[in-house]
């Protein structure tokens, strides 16, 4: 019997993976400790505490994937209703030497795609209807294999971990401030308590956020790099880029904010103003240092 496949042929990233390790191990620590304060300073609802910690993480890791993909509007499609988009998605898989994932579109003017799955076998790769009209098919084809890289390289079932420890901080405490709040007047200790968990509750959720942040340009990059250097084509993925971003200009505002929660699952990030706080705390990096990336690949592989 052959042996079970476990690696594609996208070009490891040591450095994603180290990346990957330290987030986890970082958000992990922050964690224990924020739960272990939570414990000592709400010392009579600590089991309740640990079965709504330890609820909500098992389902954010078993369900973020359809959560997330049903949010985004993703639909499953078979090859007879997207013969291109499941044509293209076979080239690249054939390509990695990957098992093919599910293939959905999502009935959206943004051109976008996402993937999203813990694992290679529950994997989903989605492009909106908006990109598909837009890109021509070797553009088409570097996107994909930028979202498969995501997939082979396991950075979805982290970041959709990483992400939900912070939403977890926020769930965590305003049980925590709810059954405080009923002792607080007359138990001082509570009183104390109660104060004292918005504001640690506000520092464990800007350090998720900041290395969730870190983690996911980065990763980004490494996306970049990995689909360029599988199909060889990094031009095309450059310029799938500039026409994606170039195009969200001229998407409605209103659009662009339904899309916005979902930036860090997107190929490209939506911006509903240019002034935006989030560009400045964006999940992507600038198309400037993802362009001059794939121009040094070009330059490399062109070479004799």
């Amino acid at each position: 019997m052959a042996a079970r496949r476990t690696r594609s042929r996208y070009a490891p990233d040591q450095g994603l993976t180290t990346r990957m390790v330290t987030t986890m191990f970082l958000i992990g620590l922050l964690y224990v400790v924020f739960v272990g304060v939570l414990l000592a300073l709400m010392r009579g609802a600590w089991p309740i505490i640990l079965v709504i910690s330890g609820g909500l993480f098992i389902a954010q890791f078993w369900f973020s994937d359809k959560i997330a993909a049903r949010g985004m509007g993703a639909r499953e499609v078979t090859p007879e209703q997207a013969p291109e988009l499941h044509g293209a998605v076979d080239r690249i898989c054939a390509l990695a030497d990957m098992p093919k994932p599910r293939v959905a579109i999502a009935d959206s003017d943004v051109p976008n795609a996402f993937a999203t799955g813990r694992s290679q076998k529950t994997a989903l790769v989605c492009a909106t209807t908006g990109l598909l009209r837009r890109l021509e098919p070797e553009e088409l084809e570097g996107v994909l294999a930028h979202e498969l890289s995501h997939v082979a390289h396991r950075d979805v079932a982290v970041m959709t971990i990483a992400s939900f420890l912070g939403v977890l901080a926020g769930l965590i405490t305003r049980f925590s401030l709810y059954g405080g709040l009923s002792r607080a007047g007359r138990d001082s200790g509570t009183a104390i308590a109660v104060a004292l968990i918005p504001l640690i509750s506000a520092v464990v959720y800007a350090i998720s956020f900041l290395l969730t942040r870190l983690l996911s340009r980065y990763r980004e990059l490494s996306a970049d790099r990995a689909a360029a250097l599988l199909t060889g084509r990094p031009s095309a993925l450059a310029s799938a880029l500039t026409k994606v971003t170039g195009e969200m200009a001229r998407i409605p505002t209103r659009d662009l904010r339904q899309a916005e929660p979902y930036n860090a699952f997107w190929f490209a990030p939506a911006f509903s103003s240019r002034e935006s706080l989030a560009r400045v705390l964006s999940s992507h990096p600038t198309l400037e240092q993802r362009l001059d990336q794939l121009g040094r690949i070009s330059a490399r592989l062109s070479r004799p």
